[in-house]
């Protein structure tokens, strides 16, 4: 495995448990965050929805006036919430470090400690846009090193779609350019053997696999079909 490859991975172990969350060690946060996240979903989705939107307070109507309820006068489904609202609070507090609990400690909701370390780690929306514009500018400028390793390339550019869909930037059909310039150099391909070919095809095979499931997963949120990264026609990846 290639240093890029392994500078991906940094503070993550192997054979994680399912049955727990992920457990966030202070580096590599949009790798930990996508797999919170993804974890959240898939063990209870109602705890993310609590984590992504909020809570609502349970109220009632005294005369004219809305008030909160009291704890005593919660009915089935206000508990149900609230105990909603502790379970996506513990779960953030299993899943990160006693440095990163301290920050977020004062918090008194999910989703203000989900916020909290958004803030921390990817900075504010201003910050974040500069480093969505440094990433897609990498994005668009993707070009294969010279005497670059095939497995190294994919990790580079892995890494570049991993961080900027960390940072909530889709791909609209606006987006997309020409294609991104999954090739190597001239010189380097008139120069690789016929392994190196077969190498490379399987790779671009990986990558257009990769970018289909993308798109799948966020197709519904975009209009019209996905552009070709090569040919720029409609229909096909």
């Amino acid at each position: 495995m290639g240093s890029s490859s392994r500078n991906l991975y940094v503070g993550i172990g192997e054979g994680q448990s399912t049955s727990r969350p992920p457990l966030f060690d202070g580096t590599n946060y949009s790798y930990w965050k996508e797999r919170m996240r993804i974890y959240i979903r898939s063990t209870n989705f109602q705890l993310w929805l609590v984590i992504k939107n909020g809570e609502q307070i349970p109220m009632k109507k005294v005369g004219e006036t809305t008030v909160p309820k009291t704890e005593d006068e919660f009915d089935a489904e206000d508990i149900k919430k609230v105990e909603n609202y502790a379970k996506a609070i513990n779960m953030l507090y299993y899943a990160v470090n006693p440095n990163d609990y301290r920050k977020i400690s004062c918090c008194t909701t999910a989703k203000e400690m989900w916020d909290k370390l958004e803030v921390t780690y990817e900075g504010t929306d201003q910050v974040r846009e500069a480093k969505i514009d440094f990433l897609t500018q990498e994005y668009e400028m993707f070009r294969m090193k010279e005497g670059e390793k095939i497995d190294n390339m994919f990790d580079r550019f892995s890494k570049i779609i991993n961080d900027l869909h960390a940072l909530k930037k889709t791909y609209a059909n606006k987006d997309l350019k020409k294609g991104i310039a999954l090739k190597a150099t001239k010189e380097t391909m008139e120069e690789a053997s016929s392994d190196d070919d077969n190498e490379f095809g399987l790779v671009i095979k990986k990558f257009h696999k990769f970018m289909k499931k993308e798109f799948e997963r966020k197709g519904r949120k975009h209009d019209g079909p996905p552009k070709c990264y090569g040919c720029g026609e409609i229909g096909h990846i």
